[in-house]
C-alpha cells in the first residue's frame, strides 16, 4: 500500500445522517405538524362540538347549507373526473413524445399553482362570458358558460388540472416503455398492453390525482365566485356561504358548523380514496 492511499471507510464514517436521529427529527416534525395543521383543525372541531346537537341540526337543516354542499361536491367531483382524464393525457404526451414547445407546455401546466385565484376567476369570467372569446361563440346555440354550475366546473378544472398531471407524470417516467413493448412483442395489441400493463401501474397515481383535484376544488373560493354568479340555491358554493355567515349577526356558529362539516366530509373522501389506492398498490405488488 502506498503512503498516499486513502484509508477504507469504516462503519462510522461510511454514512453520516444529514439530519438528527429518528427521535429528534420525528419530534420536530410532529411539533410543526401539530402547530400548523392539527391545532387549528382541532380547535375548529372542538368549537363546533360545543354548539351541541341543536346547533348542528339547526345549521344542517338550512336549505341554503344543503344546497351549497350539493353544488360544491357535485361540481368538485365532475371537475376532478374531467381534470383527471385530460391531465393523464397531457402527462402521457409530455413523457412519451418529444416535440417543439414541449418544455413550454410543461411549464404552463404549473401556471394555475402560481396564478392568484382571483386573477384566474376574473380571466375565466372574461373569456367564457357571453361577450368573451369563447362565450360569444357558443351563445348563439343557447349555451351559457357563466352564472351556472358549468362555470364552476370550468374554474375547478383549471385549478385541479395541474394536480392530475404532476401526480401521473412521475409514475409514467418511472414506468418506462419496457413492459409495454414486451407485451406488444408477445402479441398483445397496443390497447391491450395499455389496459393490462400500463393502467394497473397508473391506477394508484390516478386515484391520488383525483383526490387532490377533488379536495382542491371542494375548498376553492377565489376563482369560482367570479364565474359562478353566486346565486342562492343555484350556484352558491359552501366556502362562499361560510364567508357570508361570518359577516352576519350571530352567524359565526353556522359558519363554524358548515366549515367543520365540509372538513369532515372532505377528510372522509380523502381517506376512502387513499385506502383504495393502497389496496390497488398492494394488489399490483402481489400479482407481480
Amino acid at each position: 500500500m502506498s503512503e498516499h492511499a486513502l484509508p477504507l471507510p469504516t462503519s462510522a464514517t461510511r454514512w453520516r445522517r444529514p439530519l438528527p436521529g429518528l427521535g429528534l427529527g420525528l419530534g420536530i416534525g410532529m411539533t410543526w405538524l401539530g402547530l400548523i395543521v392539527l391545532l387549528p383543525l382541532a380547535a375548529l372541531i372542538l368549537r363546533s362540538g360545543g354548539l351541541g346537537v341543536a346547533g348542528w341540526l339547526r345549521t344542517i337543516s338550512d336549505p341554503l347549507v344543503l344546497s351549497s354542499l350539493r353544488v360544491s361536491f357535485l361540481s368538485a367531483f365532475i371537475a376532478a373526473v374531467i381534470a383527471l382524464v385530460f391531465g393523464a393525457l397531457i402527462a402521457w404526451v409530455l413523457v412519451r413524445y418529444r416535440f417543439p414547445g414541449r418544455r413550454l407546455m410543461d411549464a404552463l401546466v404549473d401556471l394555475p399553482f402560481a396564478l392568484p385565484t382571483a386573477v384566474a376567476g376574473i380571466t375565466l369570467a372574461a373569456i367564457y362570458d357571453e361577450t368573451g372569446w369563447i362565450g360569444q361563440l357558443v351563445q348563439p346555440f343557447g349555451i351559457k358558460l357563466v352564472n351556472n354550475i358549468t362555470g364552476i366546473v370550468i374554474a375547478l378544472i383549471f385549478i385541479g388540472l395541474p394536480f392530475a398531471v404532476r401526480t401521473v407524470q412521475p409514475v409514467l417516467e418511472a414506468l418506462g416503455r419496457e413492459q409495454e413493448e414486451a407485451a406488444i412483442s408477445l402479441g398483445a395489441s397496443r390497447l391491450t398492453a395499455l389496459r393490462r400493463v400500463v393502467l394497473p401501474e397508473l391506477l394508484p397515481a390516478l386515484l391520488t390525482g383525483f383526490s387532490l383535484a377533488f379536495a382542491r376544488g371542494l375548498g376553492e373560493f377565489g376563482s369560482v365566485i367570479f364565474i359562478a354568479g353566486n346565486l342562492p340555491m343555484k350556484t352558491q358554493i359552501a366556502p362562499l356561504l361560510i364567508t357570508i355567515r361570518l359577516f352576519e349577526d350571530n352567524g359565526i356558529n353556522a359558519a363554524i358548523v358548515l366549515a367543520t362539516l365540509l372538513l369532515l366530509m372532505s377528510f372522509a373522501c380523502l381517506v376512502a380514496i387513499n385506502a383504495a389506492s393502497a389496496l390497488f398498490s398492494h394488489g399490483n405488488r402481489r400479482d407481480g
